[in-house]
């Protein structure tokens, strides 16, 4: 599709394409896209109409408003959004000591390397519970 665009939208390009092909048939090519154009206009139009009487809707709405001083304000103001509580990070479940420092793994995310190496080594989960 991408590539149908560039020959169509490139001047010379689509001049090449259609170099070969006999004049009826390239008449023929022009009307069909013709035909497309004024459709899509008319659609457009149509959907201008249906903004226009939108629009106006919304103006007559804003009119009847000053008229009775109401604003936009008082119509719904924004309702506050309280701020999320942070919750107390969870307490350490396992700890090992690596090189005389304690690893600490609450047992939920990644597991730490040294707790997964003695796992994969034959360790149990249960021998590092706190």
């Amino acid at each position: 599709m991408a590539e149908f665009l560039e020959v169509l939208t490139h001047g010379r390009r689509l001049k090449a394409q259609l170099k070969a092909l006999p004049l009826d048939e390239l008449q023929e090519v022009i009307a069909k896209m013709q035909a497309i154009a004024e459709e899509r206009a008319e659609e457009m139009e149509a959907e201008l109409e249906a903004n226009a009487e939108r629009i106006a809707k919304i103006e007559a709405l804003r009119k009847m408003m000053a008229e009775d001083g109401i604003t936009m304000d008082d119509l719904g103001a924004p309702v506050e959004v309280k701020a999320r509580k942070k919750r107390a990070p969870r307490p350490p479940k396992y700890q090992i000591e690596v090189d005389g420092e304690m690893v600490t793994w609450t047992g939920q995310g990644r597991t730490p390397k040294a707790i997964k190496e003695r796992l994969d080594a034959g360790a149990k989960l249960e021998d590092f519970l706190i």
